[in-house]
């Protein structure tokens, strides 16, 4: 199902992304090109952008380029999160002692979005961003959340969404999702091998705060992982609960 969308807001996240896949002035056209945005459209936006203090012109080259006033603004804004912000050092202190990426995500529609990521301590490490969406199915966050619904809505969901292969290890049949999925609630985590990134495994719990659903992820290579599986299971689960406890109202 196509998701309803606002189009001009969908244009200005266009523009902010070509600045950061560019990573270098765009000049009017070139913008325009990038995004697929009529030319005329784009100067409205830019301009818009401009008068706000989001961005600037310069004039050798004939080019624009986002200020800093963006960051400030969503640093602000995350700096009192009060969930992100007392949720963080746990979430540490599970990347200090399993040395690999800690994520913590939230069901979005069909999809996870990471709400953090607290990046792994190995100089080879699974590497992922803040705001990134995951399919529920191939993601260990997005199990763990399908695994905390009840069995009848799981199934539920199972039959009604088509399991795209992200991955050829993504599990793209119904009844072996679901028999994974039963196999991770006694468990009491979920795991992905190599199902959404190639060659990265995770482990993955579901939470509870305030009666909505989180889950937090350890990932990482799977020669790392998979030696460890135990251990950092038991981490999981005692951060999730800590979590869980002393994150509520």
């Amino acid at each position: 199902m196509t998701k309803p969308t606002v189009t001009g807001v969908e244009r200005v996240l266009d523009i902010f992304e070509a600045f950061q896949t560019s990573q270098r002035p765009l000049s009017l056209t070139d913008l325009a090109e990038i995004t697929d945005i009529p030319k005329s459209t784009c100067h409205a936006i830019t301009t818009t952008l401009a008068n706000r203090g989001y961005m600037f012109s310069l004039n050798r080259p004939r080019a624009l380029y986002p200020t800093k006033r963006m960051y400030d603004v969503a640093f602000d804004i995350l700096k009192k999160d009060p969930f992100i912000e007392r949720a963080t050092p746990h979430l540490e202190r599970l990347r200090d002692t399993t040395r690999e990426t800690v994520i913590l995500g939230k069901r979005q529609g069909d999809a996870v979005v990471y709400l953090h990521v607290v990046e792994g301590l190995h100089a080879i490490r699974y590497s992922a961003k803040t705001g990134e969406i995951k399919p529920m199915h191939s993601s260990s966050t997005g199990k763990a959340l399908l695994g905390s619904l009840k069995e009848a809505e799981m199934r539920q969901w199972i039959s009604e969404h088509t399991l795209t292969e992200i991955t050829p290890a993504t599990i793209v049949d119904p009844e072996s999702l679901l028999s994974d999925l039963l196999r991770g609630r006694q468990l009491g985590y979920f795991q992905t091998r190599g199902e959404n990134v190639n060659d990265v495994w995770a482990l993955a719990t579901a939470l509870r705060v305030n009666k909505e659903a989180f889950a937090v992820a350890v990932a990482g290579p799977k020669h790392r992982i998979e030696m460890n599986i135990p251990e950092t299971a038991h981490l999981l689960i005692a951060t999730c609960s800590l979590l869980s406890n002393t994150l509520g109202d």
